[in-house]
This record gives C-alpha cells, sequence and structure tokens, in this order.
C-alpha cells in the first residue's frame, strides 16, 4: 500500500499540517518536528507527493522547455544540460515541441494547462514573439539563445551572432581567400540573419573579395548537404561560412562525394562546436558558442524570475571563440 502523509504523521506523533511544512520548502518548522518526521518518514519509506505538494504552495515546479530544433543533433545536447540542471535545482522539465507551430498562442494555451512556473524558449531561430506571448499572460520566461537586444522585452541569455558573423569573415580574410560565401539556415530565422549580416558588414571593407549567400532550408545535416550539392553545380567558394555545425557537416560530406578535398579545394568554418565537430573524421573548425555557460545562466534567470516576477528584463551575452581544427587552411 502507498504510504501516505497522514500514515507519517501518526508514526511521528505531530499533525499532518507538520508534515506538509517538514517537506515545503522555505516553509517554517521547528528542528525537532522535523527530525521526527525526517525519521519516520525513511522507517516507512515515504517519499512526498510532488502533485500534493503543488497544491498546497501553488507552485508545480515545472519549467516549459520550448524549442522548434529538434531534428538539430546539437539539442540533444542543450536539452540533456537543460533537464540536468533544472533537476539539480528541484525543478521538472516539461517538454515542448514547436517544430510545426507558428502560433505562440497555441503554447501559451497548454504550457498555462499545466500551471507551469516558468518558460525557457531554448531556440536561436524562434521570433522575440514567441517569449513574449509567455510574458503577456504573466508567465515567467527567458529566451535561451535568443537574439541580442540593448533594449530586452523578456530575458535573453545568449551570444551575438552578428559579432560571429564578423569573425568568420576575419578568419576568410586572414588566411587570403578571394572568393568566399556563407552558407545560412532558413533564410527568416532570426541567427541567419544576423550571422549573415555581421559576415557582410565585415567583408565590405574587402571590395577585392568576392561574396556569395545562399540558404539551406533547415539547419540540419540533409539540408546543408543539398545546397552544397546545389552550390558545387555551379563555380564554388573558396571558403565558406556554415550557419551551424550541423549544416556545415552536411556540406562537407557533399564536398568529399564531389571528390573535392577540404580544406585544400574549398575551406569550411562552422559555428556551435558540438560535439559531432570534434570527431576525427569530420574535425570541423568552428566558432565555439558556450553552451553550457549559456544554458547555466537561463535556468539561473528563470529562477530568479520566477521568484521575483518584476524582475526587469535584461540580456547576458556570452564570448564566441574559434577553435581551429581541419577544415581552413593555416594561415599564409
Amino acid at each position: 500500500m502507498t504510504v501516505t502523509l497522514k500514515d507519517v504523521a501518526l508514526r511521528a506523533g505531530v499533525s499532518r499540517s507538520a508534515v506538509s511544512r517538514t517537506f515545503t520548502e522555505g516553509a517554517s518548522v521547528s528542528a525537532k518536528t522535523r527530525a521526527k518526521v525526517e525519521k519516520a518518514a525513511i522507517e516507512l519509506k515515504y517519499s512526498p507527493n510532488a502533485l500534493a505538494s503543488s497544491l498546497t504552495t501553488g507552485r508545480t515546479k515545472l519549467i516549459g522547455l520550448v524549442s522548434n530544433n529538434f531534428h538539430n543533433p546539437l539539442f540533444l545536447e542543450v536539452f540533456d544540460l537543460f533537464t540536468r540542471g533544472l533537476q539539480e535545482r528541484g525543478l521538472r522539465p516539461l517538454l515542448v515541441n514547436l517544430s510545426a507551430e507558428t502560433d505562440p498562442a497555441n503554447s501559451v494555451r497548454m504550457l498555462r494547462q499545466y500551471s507551469v512556473d516558468g518558460v525557457i524558449v531554448a531556440s536561436s531561430t524562434l521570433p522575440p514573439s514567441f517569449a513574449e506571448a509567455f510574458r503577456d499572460v504573466g508567465i515567467p520566461v527567458v529566451h535561451s539563445f535568443g537574439r541580442y537586444t540593448s533594449s530586452p522585452q523578456v530575458h535573453v541569455v545568449g551570444i551575438d551572432n552578428i559579432a560571429c558573423g564578423r569573425m568568420a569573415a576575419g578568419a576568410l580574410v586572414a588566411r587570403g581567400h578571394k572568393r568566399v560565401a556563407f552558407l545560412g539556415g532558413p533564410q527568416g530565422a532570426t541567427s541567419t540573419e544576423d550571422r549573415a549580416r555581421g559576415f557582410l558588414d565585415a567583408l565590405s571593407a574587402h571590395p577585392d573579395i568576392a561574396v556569395s549567400i545562399s540558404y539551406a532550408s533547415a539547419y540540419s545535416f540533409d539540408a546543408g548537404r543539398a545546397e552544397m550539392i546545389r552550390l558545387l553545380q555551379d563555380t564554388p567558394a573558396e571558403a565558406y561560412f556554415g550557419g551551424d555545425d550541423v549544416l556545415s557537416i552536411g556540406a562537407l560530406s557533399a564536398i568529399h562525394d564531389a571528390g573535392l578535398r577540404v580544406p585544400d579545394d574549398i575551406g569550411f568554418i562552422g559555428l556551435n562546436d558540438m560535439a559531432m565537430a570534434r570527431w576525427q573524421n569530420i574535425n570541423l573548425t568552428t566558432i565555439r558558442q558556450p553552451i553550457a555557460e549559456i544554458i547555466a545562466s537561463s535556468i539561473d534567470l528563470v529562477v530568479g524570475t520566477i521568484a521575483d516576477p518584476d524582475r526587469h528584463p535584461e540580456t547576458r551575452l556570452f564570448p564566441c571563440r574559434i577553435v581551429e581544427r581541419g577544415t581552413l587552411r593555416p594561415f599564409p
């Protein structure tokens, strides 16, 4: 039979409310009573009922974890870090797949039904309006991997994608390439727009370098491979900045299948430094996004905002750096 709170109260010789307070974070209970209750709970192998506790505290400890990038292997790393980080704080992630969703109202409606305490929108491609929709109904929200702005409407944690585009351009210029290109993800994605903008801005100071831009249908291996196959039908660039690592890895597959050598014939730099980029058979030169730090900061912010719903929105940006591997030729 299931051991109940009443059973623990009888064994400890205290009231049921005393047992409830013992297992309610922040509730007032004397050391003597706490010791009695914990001893009885151990003897009876009692575990507090999280759902029952939420009725008492008004807090479910559920955090909606919202994303639309489930096809990207990078998000296996992201979700692993998010779920472990939330659970270590005594919170429970509720995963929401927005891969086919365009209306934030549907997500808001669903998460309100579950009475989540807060929401983390974990996507670099969703527009700010998705996170703002949760804010508008009073749900504490953080946009992780969100678009940088100096005047955020919600908490944003991520990187400066424009700066990353400039960084990639600088790496290609420094190696003496005269025909360079940006291969981005979906054209309407905010991350694609900003990375392309930074790339073009940096190259505008080098009129002797030919620049081209193309877009894949998704941030995925298959989309990167398909777009590179198309590009190889004409005269490809000498070196590419791929919108992210998995897109770049798909493009490298097409380059190898065409009998071309990397980096001798075509060079490549990606963005993210996902685990696959370090594999020996890929060895991708890339811009490292500090994913673990971004996730830890996002969790801190959502916890802080639950405690203080009137907290002013802030942007937290983390610096990126180039990780040199084998897909760009050495400096001249």
